[in-house]
């Protein structure tokens, strides 16, 4: 009895034991799921020994201090744009919109992120021009048909609905859905549909759109070039003009989960507490096609381009031929600078290896072996997928169901052994045997680009799983939107899309050009970058004192000239590319400015940002003491004449390199080059 006794009492503790394991195995996975789940929180020390991300920054050279001259000059803000402003806010007699309004405006939108916004702001101002309600455009390539999540759906897939119609209460009546008559006829195909054309005159909607919608109270707009009003408005117009910057900058705003998730890889990114550039390739098939640069990459890749080159010309998008002479394209600037040539240019200019740089882009096309030669150069190269975690992603994404994969099942022994029998009973067949495939096909590239350019020469129609890639895309863009614009230098391999219009770059850069002017925008001339690297092609590496001063100089120089190119050339396509003077005001007088400068750099600005109003009163408060504090100090931006020494980090020899890595000077050479640069600005 005893015994039996010691065994049920021995039993008794270890079923206590384990109970006991097991709690304390939940509680861990628990607390694992919180540090999984508040990153930010639990991750923000990236030289902690544990970190759920694939990024983990490297430093060798020490921190700048943020009021050394050096600093200044690579991350400083430009002095000339300080006194701008944003200012979107109507001026004048602004009436808010009546109750009773001239009939609904539906609208359906297609393209990508940027033709998406172009056309969100320029469908509002039309509804402003006409008197009309708008109903919450719809996104095509986000409905739940393509294999999407439910829980967001059209507008509300990208953008945060509740926060659009709030913001606009003031500009035009925005309603949610078409009341249910109009919504019936409108599933039978009975209301009147326009195509609108791109850049559309006011006049277009005032003398053809407006007559039917009086008609019928309801009409329905295709917008599918990336907008449908034209960029440059007449003066008469010019409320339209901030009405869209209110749209673009107040009204669209990003749903909540991606929202969150751009704030939290910002915050990983400064977490270091070091400023990082944002960099955007451009590099998509389509744009790549369009302007025949197919010679630019290799094997593959170059078909693909011919294939959509082939496309944009049955369709009419683009006209010319085929083949184009892509290095006669490329020394003319008509291509995107390559990710070598952006790194290049950027340790020319002096930013040290251990920069960090945030590639940006839905797709690169070419994939990550294109950002190699960026990545030999720059430690520190991340992108989103480096800075979330997968089920940030999933979190963004919403609950997608399951797609039935095409990929072809792996056959079992038994099926091989049974085609192998099948094989050797089968009749008498024709020798020789066919030929094989030119090319195999394999399972992970069934689906994607590679599968079909050695069988056909036509390009499959979209699976339902890159339709979702497509949707998808759209919120990775919205995410690098925000980190790009609040970067502290950004720089773009290329401003135009696959339908020659202002692309991804050029909204963010309008973007920061009304919301901090003065924060360091580089607009390289792609002509000019190209000839300098040609000039140097055989001795890159070792690049001579002269050229690299021309490179700084031209990078420099185009903070300020690549305004003015923007204004001539992105703005009469896109006006969100470049929203001044219409949305800014400048916090002091021009002609006051232009006297207390001797050299002609403000005609030159002033050109280029046109008549800017003078901000008022309130605005003022702290812009002019900030202003008199700096009026006095030595402006590092002009007369720079100091190389940056070698390209690659550990590289020997010459004698421009520098010491502990190639990207940090030593505190003598620094000093010289800041006294060099002092020098040059005074002679200016």
């Amino acid at each position: 009895m005893k015994g039996e006794g010691k065994t049920v009492m021995m039993k008794s503790k270890l079923k206590w034991v384990g109970l006991v394991g097991l709690v304390l195995s939940a509680l861990s996975l628990f607390v694992h799921f919180l540090l999984a789940r508040f990153t930010e929180d639990g991750f923000s020390d990236y030289q902690a020994s544990i970190t759920i991300f694939s990024w983990r920054p490297i430093f060798e050279n020490v921190d700048i201090p943020t009021t050394s001259p050096l600093y200044r000059r690579l991350w400083g803000q430009i002095r000339q744009l300080e006194s701008l402003h944003p200012r979107a806010n109507p001026r004048g007699d602004y009436a808010e919109p009546s109750l009773q309004t001239n009939g609904f405006i539906f609208v359906r939108i297609q393209g990508g992120f940027h033709e998406i916004r172009n056309s969100i702001c320029d469908v509002v101002a039309v509804s402003r021009l006409l008197n009309a309600t708008l109903v919450v455009p719809e996104i095509q390539s986000t409905t739940s048909s393509k294999g999407i999540s439910s829980e967001f759906k059209s507008f509300s897939y990208l953008y945060n609905e509740e926060q659009f119609m709030t913001a606009l209460a003031k500009d035009v009546r925005v309603v949610k859905t078409l009341p249910k008559d109009l919504k019936g006829a409108r599933r039978k195909k009975k209301i009147p549909l326009f195509r609108v054309p791109h850049q559309a005159s006011p006049y277009f909607f005032l003398h053809h759109v407006l007559p039917v919608l009086n008609k019928h109270s309801v009409v329905e707009l295709v917008v599918s070039d990336g907008g449908c009003l034209q960029a440059i408005l007449a003066p008469q117009f010019e409320e339209l003009q901030r009405l869209r910057c209110r749209v673009s900058f107040d009204a669209l705003r990003f749903r909540q989960e991606v929202q969150e998730l751009a704030t939290n890889i910002l915050h990983r990114l400064r977490s270091p507490g070091r400023p990082f550039i944002a960099y955007d390739p451009g590099l998509t098939r389509d744009a790549l096609a369009y302007h025949g640069c197919a010679e630019l990459f290799q094997d593959v890749h170059s078909e693909l381009i011919q294939h959509k080159r082939a496309w944009m010309l049955k369709r009419g998008i683009v006209k010319g031929s085929l083949y184009v002479d892509s290095a006669e394209k490329r020394l003319n600037g008509s291509c995107p600078l390559m990710p070598e040539e952006i790194g290049i240019l950027l340790r020319a200019y002096g930013y040290p290896w251990d920069t960090i740089i945030y590639v940006s882009g839905g797709e690169v096309f070419g994939g990550q072996r294109t950002l190699i030669p960026l990545h030999s150069m720059f430690e520190n190269v991340v992108d989103r997928t480096s800075l979330s975690t997968s089920w940030e992603l999933n979190r963004i994404y919403g609950r997608e169901s399951s797609l039935a994969s095409d990929y072809p099942k792996k056959l079992t022994p038994v099926d091989v052994e049974l085609k192998r029998e099948a094989w050797k009973l089968a009749g008498p067949r024709p020798r020789p045997l066919p030929p094989p495939p030119a090319r195999p096909k394999y399972p992970y590239n069934i689906e994607g680009w590679w599968g079909w350019v050695a069988e056909s020469d036509n390009e499959p129609d979209s699976t339902v799983m890159e339709l979702r890639m497509n949707a998808h895309k759209l919120l990775w863009e919205a995410i690098d939107y925000v980190v790009c614009v609040e970067a502290d230098v950004f720089i773009p391999g290329f401003d135009r899309d696959g339908k020659g219009h202002p692309n991804f770059a050029t909204l963010v850069m309008g973007r920061r050009l009304y919301q901090s002017a003065a924060s360091r925008t580089y607009r390289p001339n792609r002509k000019r970058v190209v000839k300098f690297l040609e000039e140097t092609r055989d001795h890159l590496y070792q690049a001579n004192h002269t050229w690299l001063t021309s490179i700084r100089r031209h990078l420099r120089n185009s903070l300020l000239d690549g305004l003015t190119e923007a204004s001539a050339k992105s703005k009469p396509l896109s006006f969100l590319s470049h929203p001044v003077p219409e949305c800014s005001c400048s916090s002091h007088d021009p002609k006051a400015e232009s006297t207390s400068r001797p050299s002609g750099l403000s005609h030159s600005l002033h050109a280029a940002l046109g008549s800017i109003h003078r901000c008022p009163a309130w605005m003022e408060t702290g812009a002019t003491s900030l202003l008199i504090e700096k009026e006095n100090d030595e402006d590092l931006d002009e007369g720079d004449t100091s190389s940056s020494g070698l390209f690659l980090r550990g590289s020997g020899g010459g004698g421009a390199a520098h010491e502990n890595g190639g990207g940090e000077v030593s505190r003598e050479e620094a000093q010289l080059e800041d006294q060099e640069e002092l020098e040059g600005g005074e002679r200016r």
